[in-house]
């Protein structure tokens, strides 16, 4: 049984309330560690180790922060496949994609954010012949980062990375539900070298250790990654204090698709970005928006590629869906279905628990991948967040019906457009209120670009520039100039 630690100045520590409570593996429903229910004297332990380790951190030269930063990728990349199989267990995701995704990509925001801060540059305005205004861009202080469970260490370290980057020293607190990764991590910065007290690791409930991070007084940045509900509630604690604040909330994300569009293309990414990681991604596109001309052979030929998906044991080679992450999202999802069904819908595939398939996964989490036909834009299936392996197809007339379809709902995420017109997919992406729009493609990802969210989606905007001026603080620098005749 492995028992996680806090992970504060450098050391590994236990709560200071020495309380834990049971990590549960999805795939099983049995308990695979304890974690710390740590409290707010473990938020201030930790604060007060980043704040000790921020001036020397912060006077570091970019050039060595970067040799650290890209240890520590080779690290994770070292111990890729031990890593994989903690993600598989703690979140029940195949051990396939946490193998060819998640890992690598938290190598990538290391190695990215590292070499990031060697090609920044000052902006600098000149004033007439008066004076001349460089632009410093420095770090903030203590950065609180909190992450959540669907991409544990892929997400923590999208953020960790460009924060300590910068130069910040941080307060990290990932999920509850899947703390391991980021145990994992703690140790390997200690082997990479990383000064005490630039990152600490606070592990717990986020109602006690995530709220004591949000509301500390000497962590002036945070960023925020999980619900909706939770992102206004951080951002009502945060504002009143002037933290700088980003929050990527929910998604209820479109996928619509054209007659003109290549279906042999647009059908398995679209039932990819309908079930990746069980549904159980920001960015999956959970309403599929169909034009009328094709819809009945789209629908015929993506509800046989969704039943032919295999749910099984996520450490078995072939399983295309594991677990859902916990007991209580299994009945919230399963919740939605039956919603579905009272709203008009009807069920194409799916819609139940699969039958056990093998013996060590008989208390397991699992849902078959559900479609669902027969609804309108506006019910209450099509318009929350339901974060599971369920979705939607509908029909659409023309453009400017499909655009208030894809717009009528809370979020303002992401959204997928397939379409061989050009002219059409620029007036259309340009109408969709999302934070990205994937064009013939999905989850298509380049660091450098901004990432984030519109209306209950979020505020701010991660990765590239972004990110570096996220995690610093801007000061103009005004110097007059000597202006003597010669």
């Amino acid at each position: 049984m492995l028992t996680i630690r806090n992970f504060i100045d450098g050391q590994l520590v236990e709560p200071a309330g020495r309380a834990y409570f049971d990590d549960i593996d999805p795939a099983t429903g049995e308990v695979c560690a304890q974690v710390p229910d740590s409290d707010h004297r473990d938020v201030d332990a930790a604060v007060d180790s980043a704040k000790r380790a921020f001036g020397a951190w912060s006077a570091t030269p970019a050039a060595e922060r970067s040799r650290i930063l890209l240890r520590i990728a080779d690290l994770i990349e070292r111990d890729l496949d031990e890593l994989a199989r903690s993600e598989c267990i703690d979140t029940g995701k195949p051990l396939s994609v946490a193998r060819s995704v998640d890992i690598p990509r938290a190598v990538n925001n290391f190695r990215f954010f590292a070499t990031a801060i060697l090609h920044t540059k000052s902006e600098t305005h000149q004033t007439d012949t008066e004076a001349l205004n460089v632009t410093l861009r420095q770090p903030r202080g203590v950065a609180g980062l909190i992450s959540p469970w669907n991409l544990p260490l892929y997400l923590f370290t999208w953020k960790v990375a460009p924060a300590i980057a910068t130069g910040n020293t941080a307060v990290g607190k990932p999920s509850e539900l899947t703390p391991t990764t980021a145990h994992r991590l703690a140790a390997l910065c200690q082997e990479a070298g990383l000064p005490a007290g630039v990152l600490n690791i606070v592990h717990g409930l986020g109602a006690k250790a995530g709220a004591a991070i949000v509301s500390h007084g000497d962590v002036p940045t945070i960023s925020f990654t999980g619900g909706t509900e939770t992102g206004s509630q951080i951002a009502r604690t945060a504002a009143p204090m002037f933290k700088r604040l980003a929050l990527e909330c929910g998604g209820k994300n479109p996928t619509i698709v054209f007659a003109d569009a290549d279906l042999d293309d647009a059908l398995p990414v679209s039932v990819q970005s309908a079930f990746a990681n069980q549904g159980q991604v920001c960015l999956c596109g959970s309403r599929i928006f169909v034009e009328r001309s094709v819809f009945d052979q789209f629908v015929d030929r993506f509800v046989e590629r969704s039943s032919a998906l295999r749910v099984g044991d996520p450490m078995e080679q072939g399983t295309d869906l594991g677990a859902l992450i916990s007991k209580e999202h299994l009945a919230k999802v399963e919740s939605y279905v039956a919603l579905a069904q009272d709203e008009g819908g009807t069920i194409r595939c799916g819609g139940a628990r699969p039958a056990a398939f093998n013996e060590r996964c008989r208390g397991g989490f699992f849902l078959q991948p559900t479609v669902i036909t027969g609804l309108n834009a506006q019910c209450r299936t099509n318009r929350e967040e339901i974060f599971g392996p369920v979705v939607t197809i509908m029909p659409f007339d023309d453009e400017e019906q499909v655009i208030g379809f894809a717009n009528a709902t809370q979020y303002g995420l992401s959204a997928s457009l397939w379409t061989s017109n050009l002219d059409r997919a620029h007036r259309v992406a340009g109408q969709i209120q999302s934070g990205t729009v994937w064009v013939n493609c999905w989850l298509l990802r380049d660091l450098r670009v901004p990432f984030g969210g519109m209306k209950h989606s979020g505020l701010g905007r991660e990765g590239g520039d972004e990110a570096l001026r996220f995690f610093t603080e801007p000061k103009n620098v005004c110097i007059k100039l000597r202006n003597e005749r010669t």
